[in-house]
């Protein structure tokens, strides 16, 4: 077990509410007759979700109901209510603590359009993948409805769609910055990250008679504050510009300077020291007592470049150990991020899988098929976070990059419990992984210099020198899992970090022989150096060392097997040319991709602020620094795209005309060295399909679509409007249009 920095309290330190007398729940009630069966006269607490109700570990609810349950809450799980009004948010009475609030495992607008902003007509967490069974931005909608329906419980807000918009994020579908979702959702507190610790160090002061307001500083929350607390320093950084000379100054949001009184709502005595950012080296400030002022919402929504500075701050202070608080104005109100909730040891994470979930579906659902259960009913979660730091994923937003890692017999545990529980089980694990697979009890060598490091990534431009990259605890595991009774084969599906694995060949060697069943995904996401720096990604030597030993292992196994290498289109910093030369790539190697992938701008991201501003966060960020292409409209998506799919007839046209424009008329033609062929071979090819309207078709970007986007909206907004049995006169005006 690695000893961290900064501690906490222990998870299960906790002592146990009077309701525990009840015991453990078979599920946890979503009805009232299930809770009268239960003996329950009421809730303590009432978590809401976009999923169906799951009872496994891989699902959010589900993990947090178990953890309050585990300490003595009656928790109930209000799934996939019909938002457009607020009856199905009553159905299980008030809640005696709180509402929890999560728009489910995924981010709603991901879940229900594509990247080329598309409706979705499934939904992988819905009985029989059914789309539409959750609404857009579903953590607003959710939380205001428990508003509507008790106006007097406190509304706590979190999972993966709130932690990716604590702060003013810019908004892809609308294609504008946003509030901080907390004040959208008018909800009292927000949860980031992996929840456990705050949620339970929430619900036991709540229980205790502690308000919502009192929880200030709890770790992991978000919470709403008219004035900045008292006694702190304050690090303004709300410019990129600051002149070379810089004297004593004021405060610029009409604090009290230092050395006068000012009031606010923690002390009436101990002033705010304002230090103006570039002046912020040469002092040593205690963490624990300063915070950073973020650009306000008004001038990040205005200011792309404000908004590229912000996000490389909010990444910069991301690491538990050493993170300081946050501040950022939105109109009279001020939004203080706390810091990142200290990672969970081992024992914690332990203790948390081994909570008695049923591991299937609820009961109501009978035999409705959950796409997302079927995928995951068999896989085992090892870890959690990821210090990859790829600047298109949110991973690391939410999870952090510490990674937290379970014990050899809990895993080994949850396998007996998967035979055991499991309907059907063949003796197949479909998974032993997390977000990396291979990234399993990798941290930092030394306490210190973690407790310190502000590093985006411990891979990137190229592995730290201070990572341990020994993977012989997860070659251990693979073997320890083979060697049970009852299984037969151990996948691994999750994905690999090839760049490390190649640091320790023992692990690959055991990974190629028995681990993979013919086909391994590996994701390079582009072969040209330009592209990659604005991923964090490694350059394709790591991929070509991985590739030989992937090749001999398989030969010495005596097993044909191939990789499957995933790319990224129109991501910024990616060029036509680099586009061009990925799919020159591909050919030369003879892959055909079939399924494509475009660059997804998600909240808070990097690679978004990229998207968004034209500049590169990676650095520092002034007016005058490195400008970011990025491929936005139709046609640029759409012919990035067709490169990847170079083989493809319907993408030819448009590609000889790209390289006709580009002066690379040498690669069309007939030939191993040729990219596509020449016009008259069309005659014998498919043909191709008509030219997609905006808005609609393979490819249509961003701009295109927002015509189609705006109609979809607005016929949302009638449908809630006819309802004429809304309950009223419990928000206001602007609250009812943002719940609608």
């Amino acid at each position: 077990m690695i000893k961290r920095h900064k501690t906490a309290k222990h998870l299960f330190s906790y002592p146990a509410y009077w309701a525990e007398c009840y015991g453990v729940s078979p599920f946890l009630p979503t009805t009232r007759e299930e809770m009268d069966a239960l003996g329950w006269d009421s809730c303590d607490v009432i978590i809401v979700t976009g999923d169906a109700y799951v009872d496994h570990p891989s699902f959010g609810m589900a993990v947090l109901g178990r953890l309050l349950e585990s300490k003595g809450y009656r928790v109930g799980i209000i799934d996939q209510p019909n938002w457009r009004n607020a009856d199905d948010f009553m159905r299980l009475g008030r809640p005696n603590l709180y509402f929890g609030i999560t728009a489910g495992n995924m981010d709603s607008m991901i879940n229900r359009y594509t990247a080329d902003l598309k409706v979705r007509n499934d939904d992988a967490y819905t009985p029989y993948g059914e789309g539409g069974k959750r609404p857009d931005r579903a953590v607003i909608v959710y939380s205001q409805r428990c508003k509507e329906a008790f106006n007097d419980v406190p509304v706590m807000i979190g999972g993966i769609e709130a932690s990716l918009r604590r702060i003013a994020q810019y908004d892809y579908w609308s294609d504008e910055v946003r509030r901080s979702v907390l004040i959208d959702s008018t909800a009292d507190i927000l949860l980031y990250g992996n929840a456990e610790r705050a949620m339970l160090e929430v619900t036991h002061e709540i229980a205790m008679g502690k308000s919502m307001k009192e929880l200030t500083h709890i770790r992991g929350t978000t919470i709403i504050r008219d004035t900045p607390p008292g006694g702190f320093t304050e690090i303004d950084s709300t410019r990129v510009d600051w002149p070379g000379k810089i004297d004593k100054i004021y405060s610029p949001y009409e604090y009290i300077p230092e050395g006068k009184c000012q009031t606010n709502e923690e002390s009436d005595v101990m002033p705010i020291r304002v230090i103006p950012a570039p002046l912020r080296r040469g002092e040593k400030l205690d963490a624990e007592k300063t915070y950073i002022r973020l650009p306000s919402f008004e001038k990040v929504s205005k200011d792309p470049v404000l908004y590229a500075h912000t996000s490389r701050i909010l990444h910069l202070e991301s690491n538990p150990h050493n993170a300081r608080a946050l501040i950022q104005k939105h109109g009279k109100k001020e939004i203080w991020v706390n810091p990142p909730p200290i990672p969970l040891e081992t024992d914690e994470m332990d203790g948390v899988f081994d909570l008695p979930y049923a591991r299937v579906p609820h009961p109501k659902y009978k035999k409705a098929r959950i796409p997302a259960y079927d995928m995951i009913k068999t896989s085992i979660n090892i870890m959690r976070g990821c210090f990859g730091g790829c600047t298109f994923c949110s991973i690391t937003e939410h999870e952090g990059r510490v990674i937290q890692s379970r014990s050899h017999e809990s895993i080994l545990n949850e396998i007996e419990d998967i035979k055991a529980k499991v309907p059907g089980f063949t003796g197949h694990i479909s998974d032993l992984g997390g977000p990396t697979s291979n990234m399993y009890t990798l941290n930092c060598k030394d306490d210190e210099i973690q407790a310190s490091c502000r590093k985006l990534s411990c891979v990137y431009p190229t592995i730290c020198s201070n990572l341990n990259t020994d993977h012989s605890p997860t070659t251990e595991l693979y073997r320890k899992t083979r060697a049970i009774e009852g299984i037969h084969t151990v996948s691994i599906a999750s994905g690999l970090r090839y760049d490390l694995a190649v640091e320790d060949p023992e692990y690959v060697r055991e990974l190629v022989t028995y681990h993979v069943g013919g086909l391994l995904k590996i994701a390079p996401e582009h072969s040209e150096t330009e592209t990659l720096s604005k991923m964090m990604k490694p350059g394709m030597g790591s991929y070509d060392r991985f590739k030989r030993m992937f090749d001999k292992y398989s030969k010495e196994a005596g097993k044909k097997q191939h990789l499957i290498p995933y790319f990224i289109a129109a991501h910024p910093g990616s060029s036509d040319e680099d586009m061009m030369n990925l799919a020159v790539w591909l050919k030369t190697h003879d892959f055909k991709p079939d399924q494509v992938q475009t660059f997804y701008p998600s909240p808070m991201s990097l690679a978004t602020a990229m998207y968004h501003s034209s500049k590169n966060p990676l650095k520092q960020v002034t007016y005058k620094s490195e400008d970011v292409y990025t491929p936005k409209d139709y046609e640029q998506r759409r012919v990035q795209k067709g490169f990847l799919r170079y083989h493809d007839p319907s993408n030819w046209q448009a590609l000889r005309d790209t390289l006709i424009k580009m002066g690379r008329s040498d690669l069309i033609g007939h030939g191993a060295n040729k990219l596509v062929p020449p016009a008259e071979q069309d005659k014998r090819a498919p043909r191709r399909p008509k030219k997609a309207k905006p808005g609609q078709g393979t490819g249509a970007s961003h701009s295109s679509n927002r015509p189609t986007m705006a109609k979809n909206l607005a016929n949302e907004k009638a449908r809630n409007k006819a309802n004429k049995n809304r309950p009223k006169g419990k928000l206001t005006g602007k609250q009812k249009s943002r719940a609608r």
